[in-house]
């Protein structure tokens, strides 16, 4: 076994000789003595809508998914506008903490595990949401749906398909994320259809039940953690032939390698692209939030803001598609940094905006901001930081994603108390993303990463 590493890279070098290099060669050797049987379909193609539904079902515990029950909400439990706002955001908040919990059981359990509880756990939030009396009582039912929905269901379908996908992993993941964009389209008239003919209890004691049924048994039967559970390789690639042995142990070594949490914090691009993520969530929850009253400012309505709804969707629809597909041909840092400087962009054109027209357009470059950067950046985290250790990674990034959104809404209603309008708080969502955008052009795949793979393949290799 050639030991030739030295300086700073043996320390990355030597973990992976002593532990993980032997958990990988194991796996590799797993593979050859049984190999992999041919099918006509990679079973990949059918983790992807396992994925988008998954995704999908969060949708009660989703702002656009809550807000359509908001004012029903609020009259029957005779609470004011601001104790409203306050159980949502402090729900919302304390919601961040538990996530990375998630990313731990589904290191150690594995997806499918984790995401059958987590579907049991969201459903009954539903359920138990439908009972809530008072403030506290919904401050717990907020703290419920957006700890299982945005966080733990949304969390567990985003790291899905890094485990079957590497060549087209930003393709794919732009297809899982149509689906949450016909979501925040379709999911409100949904709900607002529920609400006019059970009211707000039973609409979110239907959408629990029918989760359940949905999504609990489609799980238990096809849903899969790796490639290697139905005899396939990463991207589905054939069988290789004992001259390509070298290689294809290569392979099969890089789907099963990855940085610790540890090794990733020390790391330049993830603090960027976390930077990055926790904008939007910051900026996009405080803008939706407050979109009315915002508009109202500029003499505009309710039906304008219904518009930029749309608007935005068919932006994030379009540039997610876009930036999935530019991701798997060129660099990321590129693309960050037109998704986020969009982002800078779209909050200027709303500020200003005086029209149906001027908003709509807004809205068209807030969803192609978010189509870009979250196109680019989600296949990146398996790329960059390999996906041994993916969950606990992304399960610190949910949670500062969704602890910072909670955010956004209060200082926007801050500004709004304390200085009579939004202004400021819109000068500040402009100028926030500048400074990160520029420095996004630096991302690059960390060094760590680099020698820990070399390593590996060359002990492989010997």
């Amino acid at each position: 076994m050639t030991s030739c590493v030295a300086g700073t890279a043996e320390e990355v070098a030597a973990p992976a000789r002593n532990g993980a290099a032997a958990f990988v060669a194991e796996e590799v050797s797993f593979v050859e003595a049984a190999p992999p049987k041919r099918r006509t379909l990679y079973y990949g193609w059918v983790m992807l809508p396992l994925a988008t539904l998954a995704l999908v079902a969060s949708s009660p515990g989703q702002t656009f998914g809550v807000s359509i029950f908001n004012e029903p909400m609020r009259e029957s439990l005779s609470l004011s506008h601001g104790q409203f706002a306050a159980a949502y955001m402090l729900g919302t908040a304390l919601a961040a903490l538990p996530i990375w919990w998630f990313g731990a059981l589904m290191d150690r359990h594995g997806l499918r595990r984790t995401l059958l509880v987590a579907v049991t756990a969201f459903s009954l939030a539903c359920v138990l949401t439908a009972g809530v009396q008072n403030w506290l009582t919904l401050f717990g039912a907020f703290f419920c749906l957006r700890t299982l929905g945005p966080g733990a269901l949304a969390f567990l379908s985003s790291n899905t398909l890094s485990y079957w996908f590497e060549k087209r992993l930003g393709l794919v993941e732009s297809f899982r994320a149509l689906g949450m964009a016909g979501a925040t389209c379709l999911i409100p008239q949904l709900n607002l259809w529920l609400e006019r003919g059970w009211g707000w209890r039973g609409a979110y004691a239907i959408l629990g039940v029918g989760i359940w049924i949905l999504l609990f048994p489609t799980i238990f039967a096809f849903f899969r953690n790796r490639p290697r559970d139905v005899g396939q390789r990463l991207d589905g690639e054939p069988e290789r032939a004992p001259s390509a042995g070298k290689q294809a142990k290569s392979q099969e070594a890089d789907s099963l390698i990855g940085l610790t949490l540890g090794q990733t914090l020390r790391t330049y691009p993830f603090w960027i692209v976390t930077c990055g993520t926790t904008l939007f969530a910051l900026i996009q929850t405080a803008i939706f939030f407050s979109l009315v009253p915002i508009l109202k400012e500029r003499g505009l309505g309710e039906s304008d803001a219904t518009a930029m709804m749309l608007t935005f969707a068919l932006g994030a629809v379009v540039f997610q598609l876009l930036g999935g597909a530019l991701t798997d041909r060129f660099h990321a840092p590129s693309l960050l940094f037109v998704g986020i400087s969009l982002l800078s962009i779209s909050v200027a054109v709303l500020a200003y905006s005086r029209d149906a027209a001027t908003v709509g357009v807004a809205g068209g470059l807030l969803g192609a901001s978010q189509g870009l950067f979250f196109g680019a950046s989600q296949p990146l985290w398996a790329r960059y930081f390999g996906r041994l250790h993916l969950g606990k990674i992304r399960g610190l990034l949910m949670t500062l994603m969704v602890g910072t959104s909670s955010l956004g809404p209060l200082a926007a209603g801050l500004a709004k108390d304390w200085l009579g309008s939004f202004d400021a708080a819109m000068v500040a969502f402009v100028a926030a993303p500048i400074p990160i955008a520029i420095l996004s052009l630096a991302v690059a795949v960390p060094r760590e990463y680099v020698t820990l793979r070399d390593a590996l393949t060359s002990v492989d290799g010997d």
